[in-house]
């Protein structure tokens, strides 16, 4: 049998006999992955001898199939973190985190071992780091148990193996980007290695019925390293996320088999580790002083409502081109508001620098933030501040119409735990806590410029 290497692209399919950097036929950069293709001693393809080694599948009725126990899924310490799991890790689960370097995934995955090694036995599998350094933060996170196990490896195939014996409960891969499979002649963190890896890891998860998390490297635009592949693999995708240097820090689930898409978990880091965040609104608040391009934003954390402070500033531009900046709301939609605001009201901000900031390094992705962006413009710009009673929430159109929002009963509900008093929302609200608004224009006239 003869293998023949060829890299194939994987956006267009086409196939090359050495990798290049760029793929030839559709001009998609860093697209071409290893493949090998398969010849027996009698010249047929793999795919030909495929066709006549098929044997007919044995299948049942869908009724028949039994359901996961949910009472046996793992815990993981944390509530917040269990509700966005679904209920916790499940038996012969594979989950996969990724995040920034040093923002804390090998402090929750510790974290999250000490306590499943209560009652369970884990293991633990670096590397990247030595047994000193996973020592020390065992120690420091009160990690320290005989059911928690450690091990140090880059080889996928023993990895694999020690899953397979069904030993362990739950298994720790830190991380996927060090692994090697010896069937693979290239480096750790290529495209061919980390597919083989992850495909040799899950399968020996799925057999011994043991739960997995697999720790990933990102990119320097924050989208997971590694081939595309890998997410669709693994049962269950987990984004951390914040700033490495404080403020809070938020687990999502972009990928759930098991559960919604729609939950976060918020921590904040301290001497002993992760800790979950019980009243974000409050502590986002605390610190706050009602100046003028300050706004107070209900918005929403999966399903759990957050208010945040939402920061403008406007000077006049030096240059003739202004700069726009924003941390912690995306750049391309702030653009896009400053357009409606220039066309649809009297506000002019051709000629004025504006920054946005959200205050306590959260990512607000709500569109329902739209309308308190442009009233903290709004009031940067004309130098009066909003009604410190008042929170704000609501779509903005490309007509200038305020849009209605998701769940703004919770918003509403969240606002009146905090003491406010009115939110300036979209009309289609029906509460008499709201202050009814319809479009921008009369919305920055009655409370900016009035």
């Amino acid at each position: 049998m003869k293998n023949h290497l060829q890299f194939v692209c994987q956006q267009c399919g086409a196939m090359f006999p050495k990798w290049t950097g760029r793929c030839n036929k559709c001009g998609s950069w860093s697209s071409l992955i290893e493949h090998f293709e398969e010849s027996g001693d009698d010249g047929k393809s793999a795919v030909s001898r495929g066709r006549s080694s098929g044997k007919r599948l044995d299948f049942v009725s869908i009724k028949e199939l039994e359901v996961t126990d949910h009472k046996k899924r793992i815990s993981t310490g944390f509530h917040d973190l269990d509700v966005v799991l679904g209920g916790g890790i499940i038996p012969g689960a594979v989950a996969l985190l990724a995040g920034q370097p040093g923002i804390g995934k090998s402090t929750i995955l510790m974290q999250i071992c000490a306590c499943v090694a209560e009652n369970r036995t884990v293991l633990y599998i670096s590397g990247e780091e030595s047994a000193g350094q996973v020592k020390l933060r065992a120690m420091r996170l009160g990690a320290e148990n005989d059911n928690l196990k450690f091990a140090s490896s880059t080889s996928a195939n023993d990895i694999a193996k020690t899953i397979e014996e069904g030993e362990f409960d739950l298994v720790i891969v830190d991380s996927i980007q060090t692994l090697t499979l010896a069937e693979v002649a290239s480096a750790p963190g290529g495209v061919s290695q980390v597919t083989n890896c992850g495909n040799l890891i899950i399968r020996a998860a799925k057999l011994s019925d043991t739960a997995v998390i697999i720790v990933g490297h990102v990119t320097k635009e924050g989208t997971l390293a590694g081939p595309k592949v890998l997410e669709h693999m693994v049962d269950i995708v987990l984004n951390f996320e914040g700033d490495r240097y404080g403020g809070f820090k938020i687990i999502r689930a972009v990928k759930n088999r098991f559960g919604s898409t729609n939950e976060a978990a918020i921590f904040e880091m301290n001497e002993t580790g992760l800790a979950e965040v019980e009243n974000p609104s409050a502590a986002l608040l605390s610190e706050r002083q009602n100046t003028d391009g300050s706004i107070i934003l209900a918005t929403l954390e999966g399903t759990r409502p957050i208010l945040v402070e939402i920061q403008a500033l406007a000077t006049p531009t030096n240059f003739g081109y202004p700069k726009r900046t924003s941390s912690g709301f995306d750049i391309n939609r702030l653009n896009l508001l400053i357009a409606v605001v220039e066309r649809r009201t009297k506000l002019k901000l051709s000629d004025k620098d504006v920054f946005i900031n959200v205050v306590g390094g959260l990512k607000v992705q709500d569109s329902a933030a739209d309308l308190a962006v442009c009233l903290a413009m709004a009031s940067a710009v004309a130098g009066k501040k909003l009604s410190e009673d008042f929170v704000v929430f609501g779509e903005v159109g490309l007509g200038g119409e305020v849009r209605s929002a998701f769940r703004p009963d919770q918003r509403i509900a969240e606002a009146k735990k905090l003491g406010f008093a009115h939110a300036i929302a979209p009309a289609t609200v029906k509460d008499s806590f709201v202050i009814p608004v319809r479009d921008l224009r009369t919305t920055l006239i009655k409370y900016v410029n009035e």
